[in-house]
């Protein structure tokens, strides 16, 4: 293998991210662009990696890679949902992964597309995904795929693994959220429970299909994919079956958990009217007797009294002693 970071952008001006023979063992070695035209069958599998919105790759894809337009608007589309498809041995898939680029939410998924015939493959990217490097660092290391069967499994295996990791955190999230629920600690809980829905939403919108591709590529009967391969791919689909029903657990308990928040503020806020309605029942009497004792009009009783006003505010006192005991005894307090 060549000294070289198999990593690193070495034909920039096609857009061109890697170009990799894959030596059957785990390993492989990088090629210039003159040894990737002159690439043969029985040279081994060759993997290409482009940039699909670099215009040099688009014109490469289009007219010198062989494939066809289907397979072309496949590989170049600006968005597209997890999928499964093939003819004869060739195969194109589509695949979601957890987006772990600086300053990006988790739930806005990177896409990878792949075409390969068994002999060669050739994937595409707009963003960079954290699988990919971490193919290239196990090919470094000599524990890579050996094969385009390899590498699918190892680019679904590791997909959905990541996948797993960003679900436990919306399982600790989503803890987090029922303590403070029952801890009574409600401010901004509303605010963080939609962004939690929002994001299991997100998540399953693309998990769901990316679950029937696997499904489906595991089923496909192409000559380059042995039973084996096909084993780990249906292990592959069971994983994402369990990521699904997390998915769903999380939701179904952001549900109730907002449902407990609505009653919540409902007795918070029936609690705060109980308690104005038991002042207000108190001071209308009150109310109207001072309102009563205030008018302007002759006759007014205890005018002349000096004595008068302590008087009013003791039938006052004695009116609000009143109505609290009554009050009590119906057991409105």
């Amino acid at each position: 293998m060549d000294s070289e970071s198999l990593g690193d952008c070495m034909h920039e001006e096609m857009g061109l991210s890697h170009a990799l023979l894959l030596d059957g063992r785990g390993g492989a070695r990088s090629l210039s662009w003159e040894e990737v035209q002159a690439w043969q069958a029985e040279d081994g599998c060759l993997w290409l990696h482009f940039h699909f919105e670099h215009n040099e790759a688009q014109r490469w894809l289009l007219q010198h890679s062989g494939l066809s337009d289907i397979a072309y608007e496949a590989l170049t589309t600006d968005d597209t949902r997890p999928r499964t498809v093939s003819r004869g041995d060739n195969l194109l898939l589509a695949l979601r992964g957890i987006n772990h680029n600086p300053g990006e939410s988790l739930e806005d998924m990177v896409s990878l597309r792949l075409w390969t015939n068994g002999l060669r493959i050739i994937s595409t990217y707009r963003r960079h995904l954290k699988s990919t490097e971490e193919i290239l660092h196990n090919l470094e290391a000599g524990v890579g795929p050996g094969s385009v069967a390899d590498l699918l499994v190892a680019y679904s295996d590791l997909l959905s693994g990541r996948m797993g990791g960003a679900i436990d955190l919306l399982e600790d999230s989503m803890l987090e959220l029922e303590d403070a629920l029952i801890s009574g600690q409600i401010e901004g809980l509303r605010q963080e429970l939609s962004m939690l829905r929002k994001k299991a939403v997100a998540l399953r919108r693309y998990i769901a299909p990316q679950r029937e591709a696997m499904n489906r590529l595991a089923s496909e009967r192409v000559s380059w994919l042995d039973e084996m391969n096909r084993l780990r791919l249906r292990e592959v689909s069971d994983r994402l079956i369990r990521h699904i029903e997390d998915i769903d657990s999380v939701r179904e308990r952001a549900a109730m958990v907002q449902e407990e928040l609505i009653s919540t503020i409902s007795e918070n806020l029936s609690q705060r009217s109980y308690v104005l309605t038991i002042v207000a029942a108190i001071f209308l009497p009150l109310g109207f007797f001072t309102g009563l004792m205030g008018i302007n009009v002759g006759g007014m009783p205890g005018v002349g009294n000096v004595w008068a006003f302590w008087i009013v505010v003791g039938l006052c006192v004695s009116l609000v002693v009143l109505l609290g005991a009554l009050f009590r005894f119906k057991k409105w307090l």
